[in-house]
């Protein structure tokens, strides 16, 4: 009777309770260590306890004699907290073991999120107290909870003065933002007032605090307008002078199907592999300011600064200190410390001069001291300092005349000219229109958020009959246009969506001369021919996915003449 009473007590208890003899046999097996282990009574009972729970250690307090306090056990998807101590007779001597445990799953998931938890709100914390934003947090009466030191900073006030006090205490001029929100529940942006006891003027940005559909406060973020002012100018006047950007394009973005482009290309990746001044010369919008881009990407300065400065958005009158920098007291309106300049920016990487042309004669004269010598003198300075720049210049007009008329200097122009790269306009390339609209359309889908598949034959014709007087720049934007007309689910560029595209006779110099010269002209108009109807078979062909019999159907002749004209253009 008291042998069941006290089984029934143990199976009662919450805690499993595992007991052994002194051979290590399963005595005691309640109904908690049962549920704990998954394993029935029945099947443990007078067993080898090692047999049965491989990964008890019953057998070794057996052996030892020593009690194993507080110990976690993993029974598969259950972790446990066990205490493990021997059975000594009335002499002193083992004779058995035993083991209570009870289940710490739950207390350890709590833990893990308490710790979570503590962890989330240090991170909240330290970010709120590492933003450079001033933030002000009240709860749902008005009163203070939270401030940051760039709120401080920004206010003059301290926590002391501002914590568990009405939203109202930092207002010098206008109404509590924090009531407002807190009244209609809505948010509120850039709402002008003054705070503090120096009346700071500033914008606050603020929004309720809802959990679970309970209102818990607001938190608002004031701007400094003071400093948004400087910002704004500083911005204004960088965008006028200069862009200091990190090379987006490399040579892979370049199209280059035509025979000239390729060489083109090998020609700068061979110029990248060099510290050599490159000048980059072509009509506007042929992909100049690409090209630089890719040869500064392909060179050993990548990891440097690229800076990219168009000498013709510069007035004349500060070229030379924007470029090269000044000291303190050069000028009248001088900075009180002076001014690095571009070439100081560009230390160890790649200055990119556009439009070099523009640039005044003082300019010139320097930026030849920076080729042969190596370094600069800063308007105002008597030493130079040394400069490790790798110079690039574009220009779009005609140099040589340039030089001839002494509008730029020739000892200059030859220092620039070490390895010059003309890049041609569309109307010498027709081969890369079709490749460049593939791309540019791809770059509009994304930036229209469109999804038109390709262009008609019809369509590309006209655009490969065009001579393009405005080069990539203006096939993007008619293209873009073309996009712009085109009604949703319409899925092709067709003709009907582009504008009047008049074909103008923009020809070079060269081309010019040529076509004075008798029979030149025929030849001339044969030779554009045969680029149109080769870059419109290749498009076509590309658009079908090789099905020849489909695209001599778009094409609205026989699948002979398709072979007989791909086999002429070496397209078969």
């Amino acid at each position: 009777m008291e042998d069941n009473q006290a089984r029934a007590f143990l199976d009662a208890a919450h805690e499993g309770v595992l007991a052994v003899d002194e051979r290590g046999r399963v005595t005691l097996f309640n109904s908690a260590a049962a549920r704990l282990t998954g394993i029935p009574a029945e099947s443990v009972l007078g067993r080898y306890v090692l047999d049965v729970i491989p990964n008890t250690r019953l057998h070794i307090v057996l052996e030892t004699g020593e009690a194993e306090l507080d110990q976690i056990q993993y029974t598969g998807a259950t972790t446990i907290l066990t205490n493990r101590v021997p059975v000594r007779n009335e002499r002193g001597e083992v004779v058995g073991a035993m083991a209570t445990f009870r289940d710490i799953s739950e207390i350890k998931r709590l833990g893990s999120e308490v710790a979570a938890l503590k962890e989330t709100r240090t991170l909240l914390e330290a970010i709120v107290n590492a933003t450079q934003d001033a933030i002000s947090v009240v709860d749902e009466k008005g009163m203070g909870i939270l401030i940051n030191p760039a709120y401080t900073r920004l206010t003059g006030l301290t926590e002391r003065e501002v914590l568990h006090r009405p939203a109202t205490i930092d207002i010098a001029e206008g109404e509590s933002v924090h009531l407002q929100v807190l009244r209609t529940r809505q948010p509120m942006k850039h709402v002008p007032m003054k705070v503090g006891p120096g009346r700071r003027e500033v914008l606050v940005d603020c929004a309720p605090i809802i959990v679970d559909g309970v209102l818990k406060g607001s938190v608002g973020v004031v701007h400094d307008v003071s400093e948004l002012r400087s910002l704004t100018e500083q911005l204004d006047k960088a965008k006028q002078l200069i862009r200091h950007l990190d090379t987006r394009y490399t040579f892979e973005d370049i199209v280059a199907v035509s025979a000239v482009m390729r060489e083109l290309l090998e020609q700068a990746k061979r110029a990248a592999a060099t510290p050599a001044t490159v000048l980059l010369s072509g009509e506007s919008g042929t992909g100049k300011e690409l090209f630089a881009h890719a040869i500064h990407h392909s060179s050993d300065r990548a990891q440097g600064p690229f800076i990219c400065v168009n000498c013709g958005a510069i007035p004349d009158t500060l070229q030379e200190s924007q470029l090269f920098g000044y000291v303190e007291g050069a000028f009248t309106g001088a900075r009180r410390r002076g001014q690095k300049g571009y070439f100081l920016e560009a230390q160890g990487g790649t200055i990119f001069l556009d439009e070099i042309a523009e640039s005044n004669t003082a300019v010139q004269t320097k930026l030849l001291r920076v080729l042969q010598e190596k370094e600069i003198v800063p308007v105002g300075a008597s030493r130079p300092i040394a400069v490790d720049v790798r110079v690039i210049t574009a220009t779009n007009v005609d140099l040589v005349s340039a030089v001839e008329k002494r509008l730029f200097r020739s000892d200059l122009f030859y220092r620039l000219h070490v390895l010059p790269i003309h890049i041609p306009p569309l109307r010498e390339r027709r081969e890369d229109i079709p490749p460049l609209l593939s791309s540019l359309l791809g770059k509009l889908n994304r930036e229209y958020s469109r999804h038109v598949e390709g262009i008609t034959p019809e369509a590309m014709a006209l655009f490969c009959a065009y001579d393009w007087p405005g080069n990539v720049r203006e096939l993007e934007n008619i293209l873009g246009r073309a996009l712009i007309n085109m009604q949703p689910g319409e899925k092709m560029v067709c003709p009907r969506h582009l504008p009047v595209l008049t074909p103008i006779c923009t020809k070079t110099g060269a081309e010019e001369e040529r076509m004075n010269r008798p029979g030149d002209a025929i030849a001339g108009l044969a030779e554009a021919h045969n680029a149109w109807e080769k870059a419109l078979l290749q498009h076509t062909i590309d658009l079908v996915k090789g099905n020849r019999t489909q695209a001599a159907r778009l094409l609205k002749i026989s699948v002979r003449q398709l072979y007989n004209k791909l086999k002429r253009h070496g397209l078969g």
